[in-house]
């Protein structure tokens, strides 16, 4: 992210987990939706990122919702009603499609958008999903390993791309529109022994799940270092996902993790991660509706940021 602190968001609405989806989000629509996206155009957003999930089954619904727009089909519409802010895939199972249907899409999608597409893939953690899409859960690891070397082939500059594998072979076929950006940045989500290693070796980027303030730093070390013994010198961006925000004192409870005050103490405690080695911030604000979210956006952007770097 040309070596600034950068901060970007996961869209409310377009998932809605228990685990962080405030509760105005359930009747809220594409309308608030495209408000949240053309404010994080406005405030210096870096990207906006979208989840991934086909169907969700019913012994996790009820955790998990099954509220989980289509990632590229969201991404694509918001993409029109923006300019300059990057879409983050965080994160594509592109394990449960064959890469030329994935890299059909996001290549269509980079192209739309005048090259503002960024790739996150992730191994997938939902069984019946897998069962239900005819792909091997157990394998899901080997097939994400596979899945994002046959990607780099199909999103690269070449119209009839070409990829001998043992899952996945293709040569001869042709796929255009071609991405707009000469190399779609691909980083990597998960903080497992193994997706850390993927990361390392295969990605332009990682996007640690949950991991603490205090674990990160081993984290970063251990990428950092599978890196150089795979002999890779190009620079990757190292991400993490921070405690909930709100920029000021609210007046209602909002939870004991969540970092509040004034801009200037937000900012102290977020530079943190930027000593730790973290490239980019994804953030998240409590709410309780569309405006108290925009405005937070706005805040951070106009208030919280010029103190970050």
């Amino acid at each position: 992210m040309n070596g600034s602190f950068a901060y970007g968001i996961q869209l409310p609405v377009q998932s809605q987990s228990t685990l962080y989806a405030e509760g105005w989000e359930a009747d809220a629509g594409p309308d608030d939706l495209v408000e949240i996206a053309r404010t994080a155009d406005r405030s210096g957003f870096a990207y906006l990122a979208g989840c991934d999930h086909v169907a969700v089954p019913r012994r996790l619904a009820s955790a998990m919702s099954t509220v989980w727009y289509d990632p590229v089909a969201t991404l694509s519409f918001l993409a029109g009603v923006t300019e300059r802010v990057r879409l983050l895939s965080h994160v594509a199972v592109v394990g449960l499609r064959h890469p030329l249907v994935t890299a059909k899409q996001y290549a269509t999608l980079d192209h739309l958008s005048g090259g503002r597409l960024i790739l996150g893939v992730g191994a997938g953690h939902v069984r019946e999903e897998f069962e239900a899409l005819g792909v091997d859960f157990e394998r899901r690891g080997f097939v994400l390993d596979e899945c994002v070397d046959a990607l780099r082939a199909a999103l690269g500059p070449e119209e009839f791309p070409v990829h001998h594998g043992k899952l996945y072979d293709f040569e001869g076929l042709g796929q255009r529109p071609r991405p707009a950006q000469p190399r779609v940045p691909l980083w990597v989500g998960g903080s497992s022994p193994a997706a850390v290693r993927r990361a390392a070796v295969r990605g332009d980027g990682w996007l640690p799940q949950g991991d603490p303030r205090d674990r990160l730093p081993e984290q970063i070390a251990k990428l950092r270092r599978l890196r150089e013994d795979a002999g890779i010198s190009d620079p990757v961006t190292v991400g993490a996902i921070t405690e909930p925000l709100y920029v000021g004192e609210p007046g209602w409870h909002v939870g004991r993790r969540t970092l509040t005050g004034r801009p200037e103490a937000l900012a102290e405690s977020l530079r943190e991660y930027r000593a730790m080695g973290v490239d980019q911030i994804q953030v998240r604000f409590r709410s309780r509706s569309r405006s108290e979210l925009t405005d937070q956006m706005a805040a951070f952007g106009a208030e919280v940021a010029p103190h970050l770097t």
